[in-house]
């Protein structure tokens, strides 16, 4: 059973990115990519802090998933334009509502550090890569039509491993220093693969499976 502060304190983080979403699409409009950004690097602590919470599957699932049902019907409508006021097809959203909805039925129950792990590679490594990517000039390169540059993808690589890194310690699991290199190699080409925004998916995913394989190997 889930108490009900801890649905007051997801909520009410929720409610907290949302409003610096739309308070900053307000205040910087013409910084498009900043409002869905927060909302993308916001949602990334949720996971953690079900884990700390001990939210069970049988109820993170249904709530993710009618989180993701909420950003199709957002996508379909634009109701909370800057979430998906970028300029660009991109399914990016609804794709990390995906991959979080599989990544709780699938492994929370056995595995919440690698959701964890997938989700705030996923969180933080893509989202600041995309931000610091489009502010600092550097050389840049297209892969299936989607524009990469070198100042986002090591931002992508160093931030996926020290999240990587530091939950290792935090927790104790104590993974070796090459298992974490090779999960953030694969985090980082994943991201590289990503037409529509198809890394919101693949990225968390490929992460968490990685993770349990490294913790069971």
């Amino acid at each position: 059973m889930v108490n009900s502060y801890s649905f007051i304190i997801i909520g009410g983080w929720l409610f907290l990115v949302l409003s610096t979403s739309l308070i900053s699409a307000k205040i910087f409009p013409s910084e498009t990519e900043l409002s869905r950004k927060i909302v993308h690097i916001g949602s990334g602590p949720i996971v953690p802090l079900a884990w700390w919470l001990k939210v069970p599957t049988n109820t993170a699932t249904p709530i993710a998933f009618a989180i993701t049902i909420a950003l199709i019907i957002n996508y379909r409508f634009n109701l909370i334009n800057s979430i998906e006021n970028i300029g660009r097809k991109s399914f990016g959203t609804i794709a990390y509502g995906c991959s979080i909805t599989i990544l709780l039925f699938f492994l929370w129950s056995d595995c919440p550090s690698g959701v964890t792990a997938g989700v705030l590679v996923m969180a933080f490594g893509d989202g600041l890569a995309s931000l610091i990517g489009r502010k600092l000039k550097s050389p840049s390169w297209k892969v299936l039509g989607q524009k990469k540059s070198l100042a986002g993808t090591l931002t992508m690589g160093f931030v996926g491993g020290l999240i990587l890194y530091s939950l290792n310690q935090i927790i104790g699991i104590q993974l070796s220093y090459i298992d974490i290199i090779e999960i953030t190699s694969l985090a980082v080409i994943l991201e590289q693969i990503s037409p529509l925004g198809v890394d919101n998916i693949s990225v968390p995913i490929a992460v968490a499976i990685s993770w349990q394989w490294a913790l069971l190997k």
